[in-house]
């Protein structure tokens, strides 16, 4: 039986799949509305940065927690938590966005700020949840397939997100796009309670102290060099090489293609990440996995050098799709090595310790590249970024060499 029949013959893998292809298209179109309505409101890449950050301090503060509670609690219910909030904070985003209701732009600002704050710490809770509820879901002889078809769901949903998002911004409004958002959480949460219990994991939480609770996925991952070494690497190139912050700026001011070339631009990282997604699913990265992995990284760098460097709407496309494909087999090698190191019961935790490496280095990221954006400009903080990537797995090759060496078809899955 091939993988995709095998892994696609679990009934709640399906129901965890559609949830997780709406909920990203969801907040991938958020994403882009949010992005290109601040740029339109201040006209300060600073702004955006301030965004990113403004999700990223809640979701790192609240992944110190929710491990544990991933961890000790039914974690169908806790991802239920997560949508809902998230769900709650798009209806909050389509009243703000109204302009019965704000007119007083800077206020306007303030309150989507604050609403950021509160999907940063819905991802606090999503990402744990969402990581170790796959395990539970799905034999470990299928955590590679799977691993591979939820990364490719999930770019399918980046590459629909952004477009649609675009396009109804661009021909019907903010407030529009927000109500298609609000219906495609709802349409996730749908899919998300028709998953079956299942039955709680050796609870290893319970008896430890406070301290212990916090600090046990952080532990875990510090002994295991090879998580360490793959969370690592990704962190920095994520946090220097990624410019999706400033997207909204080459999008008006460089390439001038406005908010329908916006949502272009931002899925063309996707487009490039489905494909290779795609391919990985009938062949994982399980031969010489250390040096794919490297190899991809370093190839992201460059292929943000590149967009950087670009005045042509094709080539920067192109530059970006490209980019998406190398990183998307970072990021399913990534996750099949956190699948396979973990136990079930630490799951959890180990999920929130790479929530805050992982996660949170998009929107710091976000806040770097806009730092940056605003002391030396918009192109040579790009290129900066892209450099900084390669020196980073460079330095990496010396700092972890057992992760260079590793393949996942030595592993017991």
């Amino acid at each position: 039986m091939s993988s995709f029949k095998t892994v696609f013959a679990e009934r709640d893998f399906r129901f965890f799949i559609a949830a997780r292809f709406f909920f990203t298209v969801a907040i991938l179109m958020q994403s882009v509305v949010v992005g290109w309505q601040m740029y339109e409101l201040t006209k300060d890449p600073l702004a955006l940065g301030f965004v990113g950050l403004a999700e990223a301090i809640p979701a790192i503060l609240t992944a110190l927690v929710s491990g544990t509670i991933v961890d000790s609690n039914d974690r169908k219910k806790v991802l239920l938590f997560a949508y809902a909030m998230m769900f709650i904070s798009s209806v909050f985003l389509f009243l703000a966005s109204s302009d019965f209701f704000i007119e007083v732009i800077n206020v306007k600002v303030f309150v989507i700020y604050c609403v950021v704050f509160i999907t940063g710490i819905s991802r606090g809770f999503y990402m744990p949840a969402a990581q170790a509820l796959l395990g539970q879901i799905v034999r470990k002889d299928l955590y590679p397939f799977a691993v591979s078809w939820n990364a490719s769901v999930w770019q399918i949903g980046a590459i629909t997100g952004p477009a649609i998002g675009g396009f109804v911004y661009g021909f019907f409004g903010v407030n529009t796009t927000y109500g298609f958002i609000i219906g495609f959480i709802f349409l996730a949460i749908l899919f998300l309670s028709s998953i079956s219990k299942k039955d709680m994991p050796l609870n290893t939480v319970k008896g430890l102290s406070v301290f212990d609770k916090l600090t046990s996925g952080i532990k875990f991952v510090f002994n295991k060099k090879i998580v360490l070494g793959s969370m690592t690497l990704d962190l920095f190139a994520v946090l220097f090489g990624g410019a999706t912050a400033l997207l909204p700026i080459f999008a008006s001011d460089i390439l001038d293609v406005g908010p329908k070339g916006l949502g272009i631009l931002r899925a063309a990282p996707s487009v490039g990440a489905v494909i290779v997604a795609l391919y990985l699913t009938k062949r994982p990265p399980v031969k010489r996995t250390g040096e794919v992995l490297f190899a991809c990284v370093a190839a992201f760098g460059v292929c943000m050098v590149v967009f950087a460097m670009s005045s042509d709407f094709y080539l920067s496309v192109a530059a970006l799709a490209l980019s998406g494909g190398f990183d998307s087999v970072s990021v399913i090698i990534r996750q099949t090595i956190l699948q396979i190191y973990t136990p079930d019961e630490m799951k959890g935790r180990v999920a929130a310790v790479n929530s805050i490496f992982i996660g949170s280095s998009n929107e710091i990221g976000a806040f770097e590249s806009g730092f940056a954006a605003k002391f030396l400009g918009v192109v040579p903080s790009v290129v900066f970024g892209g450099i900084m990537t390669i020196v980073v797995v460079i330095s990496s090759l010396f700092i972890f060499p057992d992760l260079k060496k590793m393949e996942l078809k030595n592993q017991d899955i």
